[in-house]
């Protein structure tokens, strides 16, 4: 049987041991989706991309978390991103890169420092929301984190949002409270169902354009996922749509920090784009990304 070659990188990091950890199988040609299934759940990292075509500058690619297979994976997304150029497999210098999923393209633009790559911006899928919950579920997703009313951020949106995966966003009044959240996984879980949403994501406020967040996922076998792209991009589109955080040059950027509580602090860098009518309609997320180890299965 051959062996199948993989990547770890660690995403939303400069160094190893931090960000969000992801395997990468470079060359998945071939493979079917039991078979990269199976191979993730071996893995056992909270994602796994797998590169199923090679061509130039455009690669084919799905990702896969130990349960299923997602639409998306912005941590995933970044790490690959820095990954293929830095091992040769993208031309040399190359400003611009394509991940085909099986339902869209995702233009990596790359940022060099003296030559050398060092951060990559995804272009997720297209931010999406839905109407907002009864403020009753919002009481149970806080109850189910470990907290209450009392600590809810009036003055910062909470909703359902979505840039490759639906995620309910819980806005608190500081970074402290984030930090101090217990959740009630089963309690949890139960809520993520009944709003169909993927993630719960926590956030609190650290400056006009910074914040602080935590994502935790019972419903994607993950309870807290250390740094995440995706969820991260929907809340930039959500914060945007809402007004709260000043445009700059007709766009929003964030900076959002997670993974400190697990001990993997990460930075996200995010920016929302506008439509000519004001509405967001693309968002990137960017970061740099560190090669931990390779292997064999």
């Amino acid at each position: 049987m051959a062996r199948i070659p993989y990547l770890l990188v660690d995403a939303f990091a400069p160094a190893p041991g931090a960000g969000n950890r992801v395997a990468i199988v470079l060359d998945a040609r071939g493979m079917g989706l039991e078979e990269m299934q199976a191979i993730a759940r071996r893995l056992g990292e909270a994602e796994t991309a797998f590169v199923t075509e090679r061509k130039e500058t455009v690669f084919g690619v799905r990702f896969f978390t130990p349960q299923e297979e997602v639409e998306f994976s912005g941590h995933a997304a970044v790490a690959l991103g820095l990954a293929l150029v830095r091992l040769g497999l993208a031309p040399e210098g190359i400003g611009r890169l394509y991940l085909h999923t099986p339902t869209e393209a995702l233009p990596v633009e790359i940022v060099y420092e003296g030559g050398a790559p060092v951060k990559a911006l995804v272009r997720g899928p297209s931010p999406r929301f839905r109407d907002l919950p009864p403020f009753e579920e919002l009481r149970a997703a806080l109850e189910a984190l470990g907290t209450n009313e009392r600590y809810l951020h009036r003055g910062l949106p909470y909703g359902i949002a979505y840039t490759g995966l639906w995620s309910l966003f819980v806005p608190l009044i500081a970074p402290g409270v984030v930090d101090a959240l217990e959740p009630e996984m089963p309690t949890l879980l139960q809520v993520s169902r009944r709003l169909g949403v993927a993630t719960v994501h926590a956030y609190a406020p650290m400056g006009p354009r910074s914040f602080y967040a935590r994502d935790f996922a019972p419903l994607l076998g993950i309870p807290e996922d250390p740094v995440t792209g995706s969820a991260n991009a929907a809340l930039g589109a959500l914060l945007a749509r809402s007004g709260v955080v000043p445009k700059r040059e007709g766009r929003v950027q964030l900076t959002i920090y997670q993974g400190h509580r697990l001990g993997n602090p990460g930075v996200v860098e995010v920016v929302v784009e506008y439509s000519p009518t004001g509405q967001p309609y693309a968002v990137q997320i960017g970061g740099e990304a560190a090669i931990v180890a390779s292997g064999e299965l």
